[in-house]
């Protein structure tokens, strides 16, 4: 699940996990595609489920069956064996062109309890226009029941590119979610639009009255952080409860950031890439009043879904964020110290990977960006 742990309960889980933990045996059904080394040892990679048509988003329930979504629009159940649901009833209609579709699904902490769930999409408009949209729902026996938007991107427009768009829960109860400034570049650094931001949300969809801009307008109000271009990964660190981002840069300049309340991250005003025409942009040291990458990547990574490991599989990667990487094929390991980060290790999966998930069993499972796209699981050797 993307639900966060309280400080305290964080320390309750990393005393834990000092004892031996064991893997649980993956799958039946799941065939081993391949060993790899990693800095945690030998590491086996199985394909759990496969046939998925784009797979965008995965979430891990407590029971140990994923959520699924799939870019043309379908939300599936993956059980523990590995099986797939037919698309679920009570699903939002999407904007499938380029990178618009069903994209991000995430549980609700307290998903035991009131099951329900959140599912970030393209959501289309009038005249041919889109907008990254959020809404939730109720997992019933037939599906996705009750389901309503509860966040709409502002405002609508043309073209199918940068929608972003990822959900993670704080540890106060409040929701996050990153917007893609669907390539228009300049909205980016408005506040009167949500085009390139992150915005800060109760869970049911309201604004917080703590936001850095409420009562500048309802654009302004929802908005934590601006100035970004297109954010597919997101996670919060359970030991500090910051959430922290990796953002898609232009020719190079992928980010990694810790977005602050009010702060501006420079685009397009700044970037560590160039224009696809090879047109150079000024760098974010020569503007002081925006706030620059904690790290940057040049060649890209392509980032997309991210989570920080809490397990006891993976002992070395405890604290690490991990983040999916298209361009990079795999995952690319990053320690967090604080406000601070430096890649430490790249893991080689040979695929496109779109999200990344720590399920209850301390195990990895990881979605394939692929027109017949896998659910693989990464655990250690036995």
């Amino acid at each position: 699940m993307r639900s966060t742990l309280t400080l305290s309960a964080t320390t309750t889980l990393l005393a834990a996990l000092a004892s031996p933990a064991l893997a649980q045996s993956p799958p039946g059904n799941a065939q081993v595609v391949k060993t790899i080394a990693t800095s945690a040892g030998p590491v086996t990679v199985s394909r759990v489920a496969d046939g998925l048509e784009r797979p965008w988003g995965i979430d891990l329930l407590p029971d140990g069956r994923a959520l699924v979504t799939e870019k043309p629009g379908r939300l599936r159940i993956m059980a523990r064996d590995g099986s797939l649901s037919a698309p679920l009833a009570g699903t939002p209609k999407v904007f499938n062109q380029g990178q618009g579709g069903l994209m991000d699904v995430a549980a609700d902490p307290d998903f035991a309890r009131n099951r329900t769930l959140y599912i970030a999409y393209a959501e289309p408009g009038e005249n041919g226009t889109a907008g990254t949209a959020l809404g939730r729902g109720t997992l019933g026996e037939q599906g996705v029941e009750d389901f309503r938007v509860i966040f709409r991107q502002s405002p609508k427009v043309d073209g199918g590119n940068h929608f972003g768009t990822r959900i993670a829960f704080a540890p106060d109860g409040h929701l996050f979610l990153t917007l893609g400034e669907r390539y228009k570049f300049d909205p980016a650094q408005s506040r009167d639009n949500t085009l390139g931001k992150v915005v800060r949300l109760n869970r049911d969809g309201s604004v917080p009255k703590d936001n850095p801009f409420a009562g500048e307008g309802a654009a302004a109000g929802a908005i934590w952080s601006y100035g970004h271009r297109n954010i597919e990964a997101a996670a919060i660190d359970p030991r500090s409860g910051s959430l922290w981002i990796a953002e898609m840069g232009p020719m190079g300049g992928d980010e990694l950031n810790r977005p602050e309340a009010g702060r501006n991250y420079g685009w397009p005003l700044v970037s560590w890439g160039k224009h696809y025409d090879g047109r150079a942009i000024p760098t974010p040291p020569t503007r002081k009043e925006f706030t620059d990458a904690v790290i940057h990547w040049t060649p890209v990574i392509s980032p997309s879904g991210m989570v920080f490991y809490t397990g006891g599989l993976f002992r070395d990667w405890r604290g690490s964020a991990l983040i999916g990487g298209l361009s990079a094929k795999g995952l690319v390991r990053v320690a967090i110290d604080g406000t601070g980060a430096k890649e430490v290790e790249r893991i080689p999966l040979d695929a496109r990977i779109r999200d990344v998930a720590q399920g209850p069993d301390d195990a990895l499972y990881v979605i394939t960006d692929a027109t017949d796209g896998a659910v693989l699981r990464l655990a250690p050797v036995k």
